[in-house]
């Protein structure tokens, strides 16, 4: 009984504090909601965890856009290639029992986060788009095959290829939906993600748009800019916890 109460506060704080990152900064749940998760237990099961609070809140972001079907037609080869990765590359986050998936994770929240404090911004022209985009698809579906995470190379990819604001958003939530629903399929495949885990990642959606709607409450009372570096800094150390625990 304790354990289980230990779990679901976790959860339960790991999706509140998740969702309120992505109200107040526009993502960062998938990334905040598994490495929190993932202190608890394996990112296989924080990942299944994840797919319904995710699917919403990234169809929220996504139906909200008028620029639908414009970013779906320009990311197209890129959906293409996330399903591809995804479901061809041998997925570590089902499979391993050693804490090689662990450790992948810690390096990947690693990852992102020292790109986003280095603040490091790539440039890929429109010419480059066409083969370019197929090749973080890809990649970006290996690397959540490995840590459920969707983020690398992705957002630096979107970043590079001069989307505005608004449309940043809003293809990151094209991105993560088309990619959850793929990891989704994934993970029911390999019996990770079953009828009861369904259920359980239902009821997270509670504290995920919970912590949203508080994010955007508060958005205007914070800079946004402070916020977005606290939480890079966060997810780094949190990062290397994991790793250097995986590694140990």
């Amino acid at each position: 009984m304790d354990d289980s109460f230990t779990l679901f506060a976790v959860a339960f704080a790991a999706f509140l504090l998740a969702g309120l990152v992505k109200g107040v900064i526009g993502l960062g749940l998938p990334v905040v909601a598994i490495g929190l998760l993932a202190l608890v237990m394996s990112p296989a099961q924080a990942a299944a965890l994840l797919v319904v609070p995710s699917l919403v809140t990234n169809m929220w972001q996504v139906v909200a856009s008028p620029q639908f079907l414009a970013l779906t037609r320009r990311l197209g080869l890129v959906l293409v290639g996330i399903v591809a990765g995804i479901g061809l590359s041998p997925s570590l986050l089902t499979t391993d029992t050693s804490g090689g998936a662990s450790f992948a994770l810690g390096v990947a929240l690693a990852l992102y986060a020292i790109l986003g404090l280095t603040a490091v911004r790539f440039q890929i022209p429109p010419r480059a788009e066409p083969w370019a985009g197929p090749l973080v698809g890809l990649a970006t579906g290996a690397v959540a095959a490995a840590t459920g995470i969707f983020a690398i190379p992705s957002v630096p990819y979107l970043q590079a290829i001069g989307l505005e604001k608004d449309d940043l958003v809003q293809a990151l939530g094209l991105i993560f939906t088309v990619s959850t629903v793929a990891l989704g399929i994934v993970l029911a495949r390999d019996g990770v993600l079953s009828v009861s885990t369904a259920g359980a990642s239902l009821m997270a959606l509670v504290p995920a748009l919970g912590g949203m709607v508080a994010g955007q409450l508060i958005r205007s009372r914070i800079k946004p800019a402070v916020f977005r570096l606290i939480f890079l800094w966060g997810l780094l150390a949190l990062g290397v916890h994991l790793a250097v625990r995986a590694a140990l």
